[in-house]
């Protein structure tokens, strides 16, 4: 199965979390078309469908950000370009907390994916969300984007780590991602 990415970090957190699928990443050749779509679940079936019409092999592909009340769930969609494009992690971590600081209101926020899967019998998008709080300074040195400032609730109440904290098991077994991903890998168990 074609995993509509080249980012090799997002490949390695795939095959972990569907361990009974082989992924391969986008071949160099397939052209992805722009992520223009106004949601999570049509971005990541723009993704899906471009790569399975590339290839002619079942395909999925993932979008995913981080929505934040304090505004109106931004960035949302737009979470891996927040700063700008080409922006690194840490200029849109810091560009979320600046905005979230001024506009003083709640400190809550969802991790939000949707996993599109594409092949011969059709489309269907997998939506999982883990909900958390953000604080006001980086802390923990795994994951990436905005776990660093990211506490899920999951965790438990007395249980303060961030995404960037927990182990890639911890992580995996709440992430949004990690949601999604269990209910395709269901989907394609039957």
């Amino acid at each position: 199965m074609i995993l509509a990415t080249r980012n090799a970090h997002k490949l390695r957190e795939m095959a972990r979390l569907l361990p009974g699928l082989a992924l391969e990443p986008l071949p160099d050749d397939v052209e992805m078309p722009p992520e223009d779509g106004d949601s999570f679940a049509a971005n990541a079936l723009i993704k899906a469908r471009a790569a399975h019409a590339a290839s002619g092999r079942p395909a999925i592909a993932d979008d995913s950000g981080i929505c934040a009340e304090a505004l109106g769930g931004a960035p949302g969609i737009r979470s891996a370009r927040y700063a700008g494009e080409g922006a690194s992690d840490g200029e849109n971590l810091r560009k979320l907390l600046r905005e979230v600081d001024a506009a003083r209101g709640s400190r809550r926020a969802a991790y939000v994916c949707a996993i599109a899967l594409v092949d011969a019998a059709g489309e269907r998008v997998f939506e999982g969300r883990c909900e958390g709080r953000l604080l006001r300074e980086p802390r923990g040195e795994g994951g990436f984007g905005y776990d660093p400032i990211f506490v899920p609730d999951d965790t438990g109440p007395d249980d303060g780590r961030t995404m960037a904290e927990l182990s890639p098991e911890e992580k995996n077994a709440i992430s949004h991602r990690g949601r999604a991903a269990r209910l395709l890998a269901a989907h394609l168990a039957g």
